[in-house]
C-alpha cells in the first residue's frame, strides 16, 4: 500500500449540508422559467457543474436557450444561492467534520477541498474553517465537471503528492467516479445505494478518525 498522505474533501454534502440552498435557488429559478422542479430532479443536480445543473433543468422541461439565456440564468441562480449561503452559521457544517479536520492535520495528513462550487472560499469562511485546508480547487480553478478527475488532479498537484497517495471523500456517485478517474481510492459519505462504487462506505465523520479510514479502507481492498 502507498503512504496515505493527502485528504481530498468535496464540499456539499461532505463538509456542510447546502445542498437545500442550491435546491431552493434552482427551484426558485425553474418557477420563473415554468418547469417543474422536485427534490428528486435535484438528485441529478448533485457534483455536476452549475451549467451542467441548469441544461437537467431544460431537459426536464423540454426547453432550449440560447448561450446568453444560459449564462444569465446560471447567474440569477448563484445570485439566489449566494443570498442563502451568506446567512450561513460555523455550527451548520456537518457532525465530526471539523474533528476529523483537526486531528488529520495533527497527524501529518495534507488537506485540499475539490469541489465544483465558485463559492468555496465563501462557505469555507462562513464555517470559519479556511484554517485546516492546505489547499483549495474549485469552480473558479478548474472547467471540466465531474467525473472528469479535473478538480482532485489538481488537489493532489497544490499539496505536491502523486494521486495514489490521496484519498477522496465524496457524497455523489460522480465524485466517486471523478476520485477513481484521478487514480485515487474514494470513501461514501452516505448511500450505498448510491455510491456502491466507492472503496469505503461512512455515514458521517461522528467518532471517526483518519486511522479508522484507512484501517478499514485497506482491510476491505486487501479482500
Amino acid at each position: 500500500m502507498d503512504k496515505i498522505s493527502g485528504l481530498l474533501f468535496d464540499l456539499d454534502g461532505v463538509i456542510v449540508d447546502t445542498a437545500k440552498y442550491h435546491f431552493l435557488a434552482w427551484k426558485k429559478l425553474a418557477e420563473e422559467l415554468n418547469i417543474p422542479f422536485n427534490e428528486q430532479d435535484n438528485e441529478r443536480l448533485k457534483g455536476v457543474s452549475r451549467m451542467a445543473s441548469l441544461e437537467i433543468i431544460l431537459e426536464i422541461g423540454g426547453r432550449t436557450m440560447s448561450d446568453e439565456e444560459k449564462n444569465s440564468c446560471c447567474d440569477k441562480k448563484n445570485r439566489l444561492y449566494v443570498s442563502y449561503i451568506e446567512k450561513l452559521k460555523k455550527d451548520e457544517i456537518l457532525p465530526g467534520v471539523k474533528e476529523f479536520l483537526v486531528d488529520a492535520r495533527k497527524k501529518g495528513f495534507h488537506t485540499a477541498l475539490g469541489s465544483a462550487s465558485k463559492n468555496s472560499k465563501l462557505i469555507l469562511d462562513k464555517l470559519e474553517i479556511n484554517d485546516l485546508f492546505d489547499a483549495v480547487v474549485d469552480g473558479t480553478k478548474v472547467s471540466k465537471a465531474k467525473p472528469a478527475p479535473e478538480v482532485f488532479e489538481q488537489g493532489a498537484k497544490e499539496l505536491n503528492l502523486p494521486s495514489e497517495q490521496c484519498i477522496v471523500f465524496e457524497d455523489a456517485a460522480a465524485g466517486i467516479k471523478a476520485a477513481h478517474n484521478a487514480g485515487m481510492k474514494a470513501v461514501g459519505i452516505g448511500s450505498e445505494k448510491i455510491l456502491f462504487e466507492a472503496d469505503l462506505i461512512i455515514q458521517g465523520f461522528k467518532d471517526i478518525t483518519v486511522s479508522d479510514i484507512i484501517k478499514k479502507l485497506y482491510r476491505i481492498v486487501k479482500k
